[in-house]
């Protein structure tokens, strides 16, 4: 770089980087982060799982999640820590080949940016005299009035940027210095637009990763049945099931990946453990199983756990590959999910895992055969003081419950709604039976296998697609439009 007349590059002394949470050292919390993020925000869905918190922003009902998947949690559980073992390893060896991280040669850097930018300013006269603008007598009118323009529209020439220092025999000198701007702009490049490209680049490489391996995965038969089965056994994803891998495939698909976008990338070690736990953050969420309103990762790109949990569907396992983080490579080969509304295959699914959990154990906790071995105490008396009830028309009393004790136990129940004036009445038998009778037809329906027009009438599925269509489309349950 030709030197002259730039301002000359200060000194700098290199200081270690202190621990960013003392006393543990950068490399250590670079492995410890990503695991404590995962188990922290696995926790805080699975919290939410158990108490039954909105409820209506899930994808799949409990009932799915304990009569699809094909592995218990523990196996879930097992499996995950055995990955996190292994990435705790490679982390280990990643971080012995990163230098130390040292302070105090920011300026010096911020100097070299600013130089740049100084050495890019020669080219503005050549480039001004190709569309025959004299950039020099443009720059001498200006001087006067605009004397940092003039400089550099005469080619990076400050004529009155120069400051005193006094060198090493006591004498003075005057050196240039950089104009604000340029130290303004170098500083964006050097703290902000360099570090954005940086992760941008580890983003675009794991996306890539990840894209064609899974993708291969589904479509090699042995990769498929030897490896990549084992995370399908989740049909409905959780969110501490995010790694639930095979320990080859999450070392290859994940760890390494993640390890060649940071090397690639030239992170630092305070970057490379941002990108990690943002990385398994981003994992966890897309596994979630619920379509929150208010959570950003849900927003940020359409790779979200919608548009994921379509891909861990019987009819959706070889569409949707990418991931984490954006679905360029789906949309551009072609993969993304094309079948529009999925609102009826959802609700088939729903319908179907309740009936063999009632099979097997009714929620109730109780047989209908009950009702006629049971003693009919203290409800012996239900159908004759039930005087409202008797008025109320049969199909106003549905559904209707197996004769016996359970008729008896309806008949009070009913009659107590009837004799709340305020918040019952009969307006709420008629909307419980019109309910009964919707969900019933579409028991009838799913049974034919009706396609999913079929059941665009259902209160139940407009909500469902409403709460779970991404980024304002409404064209589909998961954001995809119907003409795809």
């Amino acid at each position: 770089m030709d030197t002259l007349n730039l301002p000359p590059l200060p000194d700098y002394k290199l200081i270690a980087l202190p621990p960013l949470v003392p006393p543990i050292p950068d490399k250590l919390l670079t492995l410890l982060l990503p695991i404590a993020a995962y188990w922290i925000l696995s926790m805080i869905f699975h919290w939410i799982d158990t108490k039954d918190l909105f409820s209506q922003y899930r994808l799949h009902t409990p009932a799915e999640v304990l009569k699809r998947n094909h592995v218990s949690r523990w196996e879930v559980v097992r499996d995950v820590i055995l990955q996190q073992m292994i990435q705790t390893v490679v982390g280990t060896l990643l971080g012995m080949t990163e230098p130390d991280d040292f302070y105090g040669k920011e300026d010096y850097d911020l100097a070299v940016w600013a130089r740049r930018i100084r050495m890019m300013q020669r080219a503005i006269p050549g480039l001004l005299s190709l569309v025959s603008i004299n950039a020099n007598g443009l720059a001498k009118n200006m001087a006067g009035s605009h004397p940092t323009l003039a400089g550099a529209l005469s080619g990076g020439v400050y004529p009155s940027l120069v400051e005193a220092v006094t060198v090493s025999n006591g004498n003075q000198v005057s050196i240039p210095t950089f104009a604000t701007w340029e130290v303004f702009v170098a500083k964006a490049i050097y703290w902000y637009i360099v570090p954005a490209i940086q992760f941008g680049i580890a983003i675009f490489i794991v996306d890539t990763w990840q894209y064609f391996l899974h993708r291969a995965m589904h479509m090699n038969k042995w990769l498929y049945t030897t490896f990549h089965s084992r995370h399908h056994r989740l049909y409905v994803p959780y969110a501490f099931g995010a790694l639930y891998n095979h320990w080859f495939e999450g070392f290859l698909l994940d760890i390494l990946g993640a390890s060649i976008a940071f090397k690639v990338a030239g992170m630092s070690t305070r970057q490379g453990m941002w990108f990690f736990t943002g990385s398994t953050i981003k994992t966890v969420d897309d596994h979630c199983g619920y379509s929150l309103p208010w959570d950003p990762l849900q927003h940020l790109t359409s790779n979200n756990a919608g548009y994921h949990d379509i891909h861990h569907q019987s009819w959706g396992i070889k569409t949707n590959f990418s991931q984490p983080f954006f679905t360029f490579w789906d949309r551009t080969l072609g993969t993304v999910w094309a079948g529009g509304d999925n609102s009826a295959r959802y609700e088939r699914a729903k319908i179907a895992a309740q009936r063999l959990v009632e099979k097997d154990s009714p929620i109730t906790n109780t047989s209908p055969s009950e009702s006629n071995t049971s003693d009919h105490r203290p409800y012996q008396d239900a159908l004759n003081e039930a005087k409202e009830l008797s008025t109320t028309p049969l199909s106003f009393q549905q559904p209707q419950p197996p004769s016996g004790k359970a008729t008896q136990q309806a008949a009070a129940s009913r009659e107590q709604v009837l004799d709340d004036l305020h918040d019952g009445g009969r307006q709420i038998l008629i909307e419980e039976a019109a309910e009964e009778k919707e969900a019933r037809s579409m028991m009838r329906r799913s049974n034919r296998r009706r396609t999913a027009s079929s059941l665009t009438q259902s209160e139940s599925l407009r909500g469902l697609r409403e709460r779970v269509t991404m980024h304002g489309r409404t064209g589909g349950i998961l954001g995809m439009e119907s003409s795809r």
